[in-house]
């Protein structure tokens, strides 16, 4: 069995499994339409709540799960969820893990935003979401991390080598970098800096990276 990450730009992932099981998280700049079995909202900001790009990988099947102050903006089968709610779907766990800035107004601890801890035929993907580095990380402990790394309004290169230091993933997937902020020379100098403590594949947008459940 494989799980399959396809980055899409951003911090928007798409995630699938042996059973054809479809999650897509922060679906932004959706080139193809599509049938998503669970999409997942880290916050509100356009740049990763975009109903428009939802709408193109809506179906009547689809799950949505969505923090509280975006909720009723979207129809469908639609959840609210805030941190330490935990979901299961179909033999995929998801738990729900807070997502804030430290020392920034962007992203504020009260708001319950959020990033996600997806376990999906024994592999655990944990998406940062918009996040600084935050004592949470330290509970995590995911097989594979999806980081932001283009600073500004989340993690820079710094912190999130520290992040990783804290989460102790196998394999760690840069993100938010290339659209709004941040570079792909952030991503070289991240993949650079975590030589030695971790795998780090910078993948570019529309590719995608297989990895064996146990492997």
């Amino acid at each position: 069995m494989a799980v399959k990450i396809s980055w899409l730009g951003h911090a928007s992932f798409k995630i699938e499994g042996s059973k054809e099981f479809k999650i897509y998280i922060d679906p932004w700049k959706i080139r193809e339409r599509d049938e998503a079995d669970l999409v997942l909202v880290t916050h509100s900001h356009y740049d990763h709540f975009s109903s428009k790009d939802i709408k193109k990988i809506q179906s009547e099947k689809t799950y949505i799960l969505i923090p509280a102050d975006v909720a009723g903006k979207i129809k469908g089968r639609v959840k609210e969820v805030k941190p330490g709610d935990e979901i299961s779907f179909e033999g995929v766990n998801v738990k729900v893990v807070p997502a804030y800035n430290i020392g920034k107004p962007y992203h504020p601890k009260g708001n319950e935003w959020v990033g996600y801890v997806v376990d999906i035929e024994g592999v655990s993907i944990y998406h940062a979401g918009d996040t600084d580095f935050i004592p949470e990380m330290k509970e995590i402990n995911p097989y594979v991390a999806l980081l932001p790394i283009g600073g500004t309004y989340t993690m820079g290169v710094e912190d999130a080598v520290r992040a990783v230091e804290s989460l102790n993933p196998r394999i760690v997937i840069p993100m938010h970098y290339g659209d709004i902020v941040g570079s792909a020379e952030d991503a070289r100098k991240f993949a650079e800096k975590c030589e030695g403590k971790v795998m780090v594949k910078v993948i570019n947008i529309g590719e995608s990276l297989k990895i064996e459940a146990g492997g």
